[in-house]
Parts: C-alpha cells; sequence; structure tokens
C-alpha cells in the first residue's frame, strides 16, 4: 500500500530551487511556479496533484519567495498531513506546517483561548456517541445502535453546515437528507447533546472549527496575528471542504488571495458529511484572476484501467460532471479488468483469496494487493477467506502504525542500542545497520520466517518486518548511517505518521481506500443494492455512488478484479444483478445511459484582471473560432490557442520544453522576466502549430511585429530541430 505516487523511499534532497523542478510535466510545472495570487489545481486521480503542490512549496520555499513558517498547508486526513509533510523534508523545505483543518483550529484554538475567552479551555472528547446516548436518554427517547450513529452523523451534519437544532428540520428538508427518525426528534436530540456538553465542559471536533470561527469574527485582533503568521495558503482535496471549513479559510485568508487549492468533483464522495464540489467548482467565479491548471496525465494506472474509469464518468450527471476530467495514461498497455459472477458472497470471497494466493505465489507482494468494498460489514467473510487461504492481511483505518505497542517496544529497544549498543551481547557479531535492527528485534519477536497462520500473533511479526525493511532500505540509501541515523529517522517518521509498508493484503472500504493505490485492486459486491448502495435513492445520491465506485477503479495500477455475487448467502435465491454503472462497460452489456460530449483535457488557464463585477469590453473583432470544434472562442487564453481548453491539444511537448529552455536563456541575459520574451500560453500556441515560416508564425497571437523581428529567427530554427544559436551563426 503507497501514497499516490510512486518515489523512491530515501531520495536525495534536491540542490537547488530549479532541481526541485525537475521531473516535472508542463502542467505540473505550472503549479509549481504559480506561487502569486489564487490558483486552482483541478487534478484527474493519479495525475500527481501531490507531487504537484508539495513541489510549488518546496520551489517557492528554496528559491526564497515563500518563508516555511508562513506557508499553511492544509488536508483533509492525518495520514495525507504526514505524507505531505514528510515529502516537504524530502524536498528540502522542512518547517512548512501541513496539517488537518481540524488539527490547524485547535492548535490555534488552544494558543488563543486564554486571551480570547479565558481559564481554561473544555476537554476535547474523541467520540461522541456516548453523549449522545446520554443526550436521548434525557429527552426519554430509545434508540438502537444503530440509530444513536445515525443520529450522531446528523448531529455532525449540522454542525459543519452551520445549522443550529431550531433550524435542523427545514435544512435538513432543503438538502434532500432522509432523517432516521423525525426531524423534530433529532432537533430536540441536537439540543440535549448540545446541553449535556456544556453540563460537562466538553467539547468536540465540530466544536473545535465552530469556536475558531467565533474566535476570528469577535477578534480582529487575533485574526490579524494569525493572518501575520500564514500568509500562504494550500488546501488539498478542496472538493470535500464543507461551508464551516471554507468559512474559517476565509477568515484566515483575510482579503488576501494567496491561495491555491487543488481538487477533483469527480471524487466528491463525502457529501453525507457536509462536503461540497461547490467551493471548488465557483472559484474562478469568487476569483476572476485565478490561474486555472489542470491535470490530466494518468501516470498511475495503465490505459486499459484508465478507460474503465472514464467510461464510468462519461455516463454520469450532475454539476460534478459536466467538470469531469478525461485521463489520458501515460503508462504501457497492461491487462484488461477481469469481471466474475460468482453463485454466493462466500464464493466470491474465496474466488478473491484463491486469485490473491496465486498472485502472491507468483511474486507479487501482499502490500501491493487490496480488496475493496461498499461497506465495513463486508470485511469479515473477506478476512476469513483470506486466512483460510494463509494470505496475510491488514485492515485500512485499524490503529496506526506507529501507536502499536509492538511497534513503541520495538523503538524504544532500538533506542537504547542506539545509546548502549557497546554493552549488548546482541550486537557483538554484527556490525551493518540492518544486522543490528534484525539482532535487536530478535529480541522483540522477530524471526527470519513468518509465523503460521493469521491473527494478532501474524500481525505483531508484520509490524516488526516492516521496521526490518525500513532499514535495509535505509541503510541502501545512506551507506555509513548508525543505529542512532535510523533511531531519528523513526522518530520524524511518527511524527509525521509516515508508516512503512506492512506486507499483507489490504481490506478496506472505498471511502478509506481513498489517496491510495495498489498493484492489484479487487473491486467486490459490484451488484446493485450494494453499489449503488440500497439507501441511495435520489440522483445526486446515486451520482455519489458512481464517484465512489470511479474512485475503487483508480485505485488500481495495473490488474483491475470485479466480481459480485447472484445471492449473498449459499443456496439463497438468485436475485442480484450487476451493478448499472457496468452497463455498456463490461463485456455482453449494453449503455443505458450516456452523455454528449467528452471531458476536460488538460491545460492552464489564466485568470483574467479585474474584479468579478467588471463589464467586458465591446470589440469589433471577427470572432474566432476552434480550430477543433469551430465553437466561438472569448477566452483570451483559448484565442491565443486557437482552441478550447476541453479541446484535445497535439502540442509537442518537446518541442514546447526546447523553447522554454530557449526562453529562458533568453530572460537570462536581457535581465528580464521569460514571460516578457513570450508567455507559456504564446509557447503552447507555437508548439501546437509548429510553424514553417514567419507567415504562420506571426498568425499567432502573442507574436507580434517587434517580437517577430527580434526572435523569429530563433523560435522557427528550434520549430525546425535546430537551435537558436545554429540559427544565428548561420546568419
Amino acid at each position: 500500500m503507497t501514497a499516490a505516487t510512486h518515489s523512491t523511499l530515501f531520495p536525495q534532497v534536491p540542490d537547488s530551487a530549479d532541481a526541485v523542478l525537475e521531473g516535472l510535466d508542463p502542467e505540473q510545472r505550472e503549479v509549481a511556479t504559480a506561487l502569486h495570487g489564487p490558483v486552482c489545481v483541478l487534478a484527474g486521480a493519479g495525475t500527481g496533484k501531490t507531487r504537484a503542490i508539495t513541489h510549488r512549496i518546496a520551489y517557492g520555499v528554496r528559491a526564497g519567495i515563500l518563508h516555511p513558517s508562513s506557508v499553511l498547508a492544509v488536508t483533509f486526513t492525518a495520514r495525507a498531513a504526514g505524507e505531505m509533510r514528510g515529502r516537504l523534508r524530502q524536498l528540502g523545505a522542512a518547517g512548512v506546517q501541513a496539517r488537518t483543518f481540524h488539527s490547524a483550529a485547535l492548535r490555534q484554538l488552544q494558543y488563543f483561548w486564554p486571551k480570547a475567552i479565558g481559564g481554561s479551555m473544555p476537554r476535547l472528547v474523541d467520540r461522541k456517541i456516548q453523549l449522545v446516548a446520554d443526550a436521548a436518554a434525557a429527552c426519554r427517547i430509545r434508540l438502537d445502535r444503530g440509530e444513536l450513529r445515525d443520529v450522531t452523523a446528523e448531529i455532525e451534519w449540522s454542525k459543519v453546515t452551520q445549522t443550529v437544532p431550531a433550524d435542523y428540520a427545514p435544512a435538513a428538508a432543503k438538502a434532500g437528507r432522509e432523517s432516521p427518525r423525525d426531524p423534530a426528534e433529532i432537533a430536540q436530540l441536537y439540543a440535549a447533546y448540545e446541553d449535556v456538553k456544556r453540563e460537562r465542559s466538553v467539547i468536540d471536533f465540530e466544536d473545535v472549527l465552530l469556536l475558531t470561527v467565533a474566535v476570528l469574527q469577535d477578534r480582529h485582533d487575533i485574526a490579524e496575528q494569525i493572518r501575520a503568521q500564514y500568509q500562504h495558503f494550500v488546501v488539498d482535496e478542496y472538493q470535500d471542504v464543507s461551508p464551516l471549513q471554507q468559512r474559517l479559510l476565509e477568515l484566515w485568508l483575510g482579503e488576501r488571495d494567496s491561495l491555491c487549492v487543488v481538487g477533483d468533483a469527480s471524487q466528491t464522495i463525502y457529501s453525507f458529511t457536509g462536503a461540497t464540489p461547490d467551493h471548488l467548482l465557483d472559484f474562478r467565479t469568487r476569483h476572476p484572476g485565478a490561474t486555472v491548471v489542470k491535470l490530466v496525465r494518468d501516470y498511475r494506472s495503465t490505459p486499459q484501467v484508465v478507460h474503465l474509469a472514464n467510461g464510468l464518468l462519461a455516463q454520469a450527471r450532475g454539476r460534478a460532471a459536466d467538470h469531469r476530467l478525461e485521463l489520458v495514461s501515460q503508462r504501457a498497455a497492461g491487462p484488461e479488468p477481469v469481471y466474475a459472477e460468482y453463485t454466493d458472497e462466500p464464493a466470491e470471497a474465496e474466488g478473491a483469496a484463491r486469485r490473491i494466493r496465486e498472485l502472491i505465489d507468483s511474486g507479487v507482494p501482499a502490500s501491493e494487493i487490496a480488496i475493496l468494498f461498499r461497506t465495513n460489514a463486508q470485511s469479515e467473510t473477506y478476512e476469513q477467506a483470506l486466512a483460510d487461504a494463509a494470505v496475510p492481511y491488514q485492515l485500512r483505518g485499524a490503529e496506526r502504525f506507529f501507536d502499536r505497542p509492538e511497534v513503541r517496544k520495538a523503538g524504544i529497544a532500538l533506542r537504547g542500542a542506539a545509546r548502549f549498543g557497546g554493552n549488548d551481547s546482541l550486537l557483538d557479531d554484527v556490525v551493518d545497520l540492518p544486522s543490528q535492527v534484525r539482532a535487536v528485534l530478535s529480541g522483540e519477536g522477530w524471526t527470519t520466517q513468518p509465523p503460521a497462520g493469521s491473527g494478532a500473533v501474524r500481525e505483531r511479526w508484520e509490524s516488526l518486518a516492516a521496521l526490518v525493511n525500513l532499514a535495509q532500505d535505509f541503510a541502501a540509501a545512506k551507506p555509513g548511517a548508525t543505529l542512532a541515523d535510523l533511531v531519528a529517522e523513526l522518530d520524524e517518521r511518527a511524527n509525521a505518521q509516515h508508516a512503512p509498508t506492512v506486507q499483507g493484503v489490504t481490506l478496506a472500504s472505498l471511502h478509506s481506500a481513498k489517496g491510495l493505490e495498489w498493484d492489484v485492486v479487487f473491486l467486490v459486491g459490484v451488484a446493485e443494492g450494494m453499489m449503488p448502495i440500497t439507501y441511495a435513492k435520489t440522483d445526486e445520491q446515486i451520482e455519489e455512488e458512481r464517484r465512489l465506485l470511479y474512485v475503487g477503479v483508480t485505485r488500481a495500477r495495473e490488474h483491475l478484479h470485479v466480481s459480485w455475487a447472484l445471492s449473498r448467502s449459499p443456496g439463497g435465491r438468485p436475485n442480484r444483478r450487476p451493478s448499472r454503472f457496468l452497463d455498456g462497460l463490461r463485456p455482453g452489456s449494453t449503455a443505458t445511459t450516456g452523455r454528449a460530449g467528452s471531458g476536460g483535457a488538460g491545460g492552464i488557464e489564466r485568470g483574467t484582471s479585474g474584479t468579478r463585477d467588471s463589464a467586458p469590453r465591446r470589440t469589433q473583432r471577427v470572432p474566432a473560432r476552434c480550430r477543433v470544434c469551430g465553437r466561438t472562442l472569448t477566452d483570451p487564453g483559448e484565442m491565443k490557442l486557437m482552441r478550447c481548453d476541453d479541446c484535445p491539444s497535439d502540442m509537442n511537448e518537446g518541442l514546447y520544453e526546447r523553447l522554454r529552455e530557449w526562453r529562458a536563456d533568453q530572460a537570462r541575459s536581457s535581465g528580464q522576466p521569460a514571460f516578457c520574451v513570450f508567455t507559456d500560453r504564446t509557447l503552447m500556441a507555437i508548439a501546437e502549430s509548429a510553424p514553417d515560416d514567419e507567415r504562420e508564425l506571426a498568425r499567432i497571437p502573442g507574436v507580434g511585429m517587434r517580437k517577430l523581428t527580434r526572435y523569429g529567427a530563433d523560435v522557427l530554427a528550434i520549430c525546425a530541430g535546430q537551435s537558436g544559436a545554429e540559427s544565428r551563426d548561420q546568419d
């Protein structure tokens, strides 16, 4: 299991700011160098969005444009924040704050509480379900376990959408939510829950955001102090922002616009928690001067997997579908997705386990295989099937790696050996770092061969084996590293929650698999009633289920297995059918829905200056038309390219890079910014048309007579495969 782009485990820190940009594609490079003003990155699955934004931060820091302590990068999970911190450290940009919304808000609230409110801050509760149960008892309302969970979810939704108890019923109706009980009862329980918290002087996670927003709204001095600290903001997974998180972000920003957001409306899968892609889709409306960069080059999945992913979204409807991105695989061809039908769910689980056993026996690491399902309740059947097949597995969403007891004990043992190793007889006959680690961990239960079977003993061994493998990789990357160096590395990884890979097949729900990837993915239970889930009734809910399946498909790098069962249990009535989302995509099926048009292509779109109220200027020019589809063009950037941003590009990327290098030389020699030579859009237009003579070059918008006279010979020579210097020598 790895995060969403391949990289070496211990890469060398780039030696300069320019070195940070090496290896980025043109769109990623544009993200990395767009350091001023609002920037919106629309990034499809597997397109390297985390790579782009971490290189953006690192480039700004290494170039001296951004001070590390002035940058706040915000994402949605502690794992993602930890990964971002780890990547920034590897790029030489340590010191940048990368946190979740809740973590950043809690830190600020704890610091300013004495000044803003006085006294000690209330205790933060990890789980609110017991408080909800106590509130129900106070209202004399009986709730079973399922209802407790559902009512708790409604309270969380109310708080992130800034809905007070008295307004719950109309707000839920307007949002189309199906309340688990009568809305008046939910409102009563919500109000009682707030009373219980006040009586016990506790707050929940949503309160952290609400209270931080309240402090920043009421205390301008505190708001200005935070704004003086953080001047540049990066928000990952922006499609999942709730109204409350958006309000907090606005208060952090104030009147400034130094904001970069990254997201993909087609991966909006948390609307039930209050998340909405509207903030992402409306970004250009709120920030007319924004630069918009679309990443569609998929470096993760094979063309066969990407084709299925694009096919899923091609049948989608709704606003998110209107802004979908058409992925373009950058990998070599791979196997076609495999579709399998089984008589019942146990047979489906056994079939997956049998195939996984074969893959592992053929050399595929267990850690590069995942089984993804719609609900956590499906997990048990697959746990049993894998155990029966002697396949190691781990549950996604279980205890954090560095919080596991055996990992904590191993860390203490390694730290002691690093300090007093000279007196440890275990280390008498070993010299290299991996051997030292194996010797120390052998005292904690690690053996050269894994224990038989599954369960707690096997899980503990897998944790220790992950530390042994990490030590081997660390020693290979840093020859001469000592045990103390490894302990320091483990401490940094623990702080960042940057866990090593555990050798076991991953079992995960589709929601918890977001942001991860594997070589082999088994999508199981893809049948009507489970995908889409039975309680998805409205068009919006159905489309979110489609997006959830899209997320599952795009987790696979190479092998994708899609399966379903005709009945739940052996001997049951075979009345299930494959998911409607597979219609027209799996062999032997026909499409039941469809959409005209194609998805958005990659590219860069510059913002327009002025305010959102600025009126467009009238011109008497002859209308420019897209050379691909013929549509009338009005956007200046599209007019320069003579095509719609969404229409396919035939740009010669090699020519584009040669033109960029030439432009950089010209800018250095003349002491002016690169865009004063030619803008990126003009270079893209040149690379797309590859003009043969001055007349063709002069037709490209952005190439006026002055620039044609000054640079025309160089540009035409580069288009012809020569260098600008060669053309000057010939002259």
